[in-house]
């Protein structure tokens, strides 16, 4: 095989078959880099992710471990793998994405929102944030020159402006990952945080604008006429005024050309907007301003929140974020050489860069944030949040090594401080402000505390979330059937489960959170909610005597049930309402299919249902809320016909107590179907039912019933003196019907649920069952979390048409679940004397 020629260089070449190395081509090189670059970021990434990192931390890395530093430093590999040759192409491939990712960027950002939102103390914090570093950078500046052989060879005003960025500026994209890691987004240092990064990111890309336009040429650029940087920044205003005045409403029109009430967005806008894209990147860069700076202009020109915003996303941020991106922060990390760093002066010299970019942002933000009253904790967590740095940071010093205002030694210097101040802000916010969500000393709450205490008496609190605008209609019916028609207003918390995933989108959930209540509950009526939901909810509140106060919750699947849980527990409330994994649509014959909304929130609900502070209600939807019945309806009142199933235990009753409060609305009937068992179960020759642990059944398709031991008539009592209490109050206003328990007691729940005479069906979870209840214990489970009645009657399998609530009870002694074998003796006392029997749960003993 020929060596390389360098001025000869191939797209791509004829195979190894014919004496061609692919790795001395241009394009079969490039996809090796990719594909190493690819591989050892995500590698880098997944370490990381236990320490909530970041994903641009692991791109960094994962090209200084690539580059020069570390196995770079095998010439032979480096000439190979990343020789000097394919920079260029690598970089240019690089910038590709670095264009279009600045271009969602811009997107993304709302310039609106941020001056609706962000006050004076968002403004202060933000100069603050970018004066105070920058005269530190400008201090820095003039010990690394007086230091660091070459660094005086640029422009000095160019140098000073460089550092003065670098040390000044805030990441943006960056910060509104970690704080969504963090769970920070939906809160006040959230919020505040958030509007001084927008405003520190607009101000910066002027400075980075100002900086190149000063840059010029680079080590010759001192000898340039002041006035041509002058009119390249003229020129760069002019720009910016052109986009403004007349692409931006241009793209308006755009935009309502692509609105939901047009078939589809043409294909002939995404087109022609990302060649927009790439014409601003081409005119900001014949002014002498970097050609990324264009593309984020052009994305702020985009309309927010609309469909052809959310279009241009889907189409770009997979490719771009995923795939281009890490690209470019791979190469920022090739061309840094930490062997350039030598001896002690130089990394003294590290030393003293990170902690004056460090004392300057979060002392600067600290002292300010003070001043506007807020509290020293959040104040210095706004100064770490501030601190720090990503993608701007390392555009300017990829523009300066470019333009050779920074040589190698004072770039592998910055991108060091910038890795290192990054890398330190969520381990210190965490350390600092994040709120422990550890195990509450506050009492658990559930519907009996209703009547039963004075801290809850006839408040009835509740935390209902949704997934997206077609769980809405069933929880309104819902809510509007416990509504109670007394004075007192039920409080609803709605929640608005939003996935927070890798991809750039994750940053446009900050501003739905914003237009759904950001940060906090905010009451209906505060302010402008143009979300679905909450325009939904907004309406019902002013209809119904409910109170609502929307959120949206960002987070990642693993660990949603956290936020549920923690604002369940804040709110003092006493249920939690979760949508089913699973959504039923009906055609005009009402023929049932199923779609899976995601697994993901199956995983949710059995989370929130293991550690939830207060009673669970998951809804399976039918229809409920809506106008679609088998049955046609005597009246032309709008009635709800909801049924309370009863076998016992304290499920069951929670579930009677929730059916007793929908009694009280003159618009709801209540039907109690209480299930009795047959005298003795002699009908099968029974002795006696037991049910004992069984650690060989998964919990995925077995059930869990409770490990506690319980006394089983103080049980039975229990559940007498419920249903008489609800029979005696509600005497008139609900319809109570017994069933003896025949031989096969899944008929005959099924039968309520076919015969489409109810529009509800409330059941308990069963977790400390009845003996009928126990009878399901081998039953191989569909959905095991919703116990074996509310499985039942969940499945599609069994033409059930009536929506379905499985309510679980709180109670501290059924915590710890377990699936059980069902054991049945005709001979009770010899198994009680066996030595396994003390792990067996006993449910019939009265019948042996």
């Amino acid at each position: 095989m020929a060596p390389v020629n360098i001025t000869s260089i191939k797209t791509a070449s004829s195979g190894l078959l014919q004496g061609d190395n692919p790795l001395n081509f241009a394009f079969p090189l490039l996809i090796v880099q990719t594909t190493l670059i690819i591989v050892v970021s995500r590698f880098l990434a997944f370490l990381l992710k236990p320490l909530r990192q970041p994903k641009v931390i692991a791109e960094i890395a994962g090209g200084i471990l690539l580059g020069p530093s570390a196995f770079g430093r095998n010439k032979q590999y480096l000439h190979k793998i990343f020789p000097s040759w394919s920079t260029p192409i690598l970089e240019t491939v690089a910038s590709i994405g670095l264009l279009f990712f600045l271009f969602l960027v811009g997107i993304e950002l709302d310039l609106s929102s941020i001056r609706r939102r962000s006050g004076r103390s968002a403004v202060g914090i933000a100069l603050a944030g970018i004066s105070v570093p920058f005269i530190c950078g400008i201090g820095v500046a003039f010990l690394l020159r007086k230091t660091i052989d070459g660094a005086d060879k640029a422009g000095f005003t160019q140098f000073l402006v460089f550092m003065g960025v670098s040390l000044s500026i805030t990441a943006f994209p960056v910060l509104a990952r970690i704080l969504a890691e963090l769970k920070l987004l939906t809160t006040r240092v959230g919020e505040t945080a958030m509007a001084a990064a927008a405003l520190n990111d607009v101000a910066a890309w002027i400075l980075l604008a100002l900086a190149v336009a000063l840059a010029g040429d680079g080590v010759g650029g001192h000898k340039k006429s002041p006035l041509v940087s002058i009119w390249v920044f003229l020129s760069g205003l002019a720009f910016v005024a052109f986009m403004m005045v007349v692409i931006r409403p241009a793209m308006n029109w755009v935009a309502r050309r692509s609105s939901p009430e047009q078939d589809s967005v043409d294909e002939a806008y995404i087109c022609l907007t990302l060649a927009g894209v790439m014409v601003a990147g081409f005119v900001t860069d014949l002014i002498g301003i970097h050609s990324i700076f264009g593309a984020f202009v052009f994305g702020l020109t985009i309309p927010k929140g609309g469909r052809f915003a959310d279009r241009l996303t889907e189409r770009m941020e997979d490719f771009v974020s995923g795939l281009l991106l890490p690209l470019y922060f791979a190469s920022s990390g090739l061309k840094t050489d930490v062997a350039k760093i030598r001896g002690g002066e130089a990394w003294g010299l590290l030393a003293l860069v990170i902690s004056t970019a460090c004392a300057g942002k979060i002392l600067g933000t600290f002292v300010v944030a003070l001043m506007f009253m807020i509290p020293v904790r959040e104040s210095l967590t706004l100064g770490v949040l501030m601190n720090t740095k990503g993608l701007v940071e390392l555009i300017v010093l990829n523009i300066g090594k470019e333009k050779k205002v920074l040589n190698d030694e004072t770039f592998a210097v910055l991108v060091l401080m910038a890795l290192f101040t990054t890398f330190i802000t969520s381990p210190l916010v965490m350390a600092i402000y994040k709120p422990a969500r550890g195990i509450s000393l506050r009492p658990r709450r559930k519907l009996g505390d209703l009547s039963t205490s004075e801290a809850f008496k006839d408040e009835l609190r509740v935390v209902a979330c949704v997934h997206g605008p077609p769980n809405v209609p069933s929880l309104i019916g819902l809510i509007e059937s416990i509504r109670s028609s007394r004075k007192s207003k039920l409080k609803l918390f709605l929640m608005h489960l939003v996935e927070l995933t890798e991809r750039s989108s994750s940053i446009i959930m900050v501003q739905r959170a914003r237009k759904n209540g950001f940060p906090f509950f905010n009451r209906l009526g505060r302010g402008q909610l143009h979300d679905s939901i909450v325009g939904a909810f907004q309406a019902y509140s002013h209809l119904g005597r409910v109170s609502v106060r929307p959120t949206t919750a960002i987070s990642a699947m693993s660990t949603m049930y956290e936020d549920i849980c923690h604002v369940a527990e804040d709110k003092r409330a006493a249920m939690i309402i979760l949508p089913f994994h699973k959504e039923w649509r009906f055609d005009g014959d009402d023929q049932e299919t199923t779609e899976i909304v995601g697994h993901g929130w199956r995983g949710v609900n059995q989370k929130v249902l293991q550690n939830a502070p207060c009673s669970v209600a998951v809804l399976v939807d039918r229809g409920f809320g809506r106008s679609r019945s088998q049955t046609p309806r005597p009246t032309t009142i709008l009635t709800q016909r909801i049924c309370i199933i009863f076998f016992g235990g304290p499920d069951d009753r929670e579930a009677l107590e929730l059916g007793g409060r929908m009694a009280e609305h003159p618009a709801v009937k209540v039907t109690v179907v209480k299930f009795i068992e047959k005298e003795g179960l002699e009908s099968n020759g029974l002795h006696g039912l037991m049910l004992k642990p069984s650690p060989s059944k998964s919990t995925d398709n077995s059930y869990s019933f409770s490990t506690a031991k319980m006394d089983r008539e103080k049980e039975k009592k229990l559940d007498e003196g419920a249903m008489a209490e609800f029979r005696s109050k509600w005497d008139g206003k609900a319809e109570y019907i017994e069933k003896v328990g025949a031989n096969n007691i899944i008929e005959g729940v099924l039968a309520i649920g076919r015969s489409g005479d109810q529009d509800l069906l409330v059941v308990g979870k069963g977790r400390f069952p009845s003996a009928m209840v126990a009878e399901f214990a081998d039953r191989q489970a569909e959905h095991a979390e919703l116990g074996p009645v509310g499985d039942i009657l969940a499945s599609s399998d069994h033409g059930v048409v009536s929506s379905v609530l499985v309510i679980q009870r709180h109670d501290v002694a059924h915590a710890v679940e377990a699936p059980m074998a069902k054991i049945v003796l005709r001979d009770y006392e010899r198994f009680v004397a066996d030595e396994s029997s003390s792990n067996v749960l006993e449910i019939s003993k009265e019948s042996v």
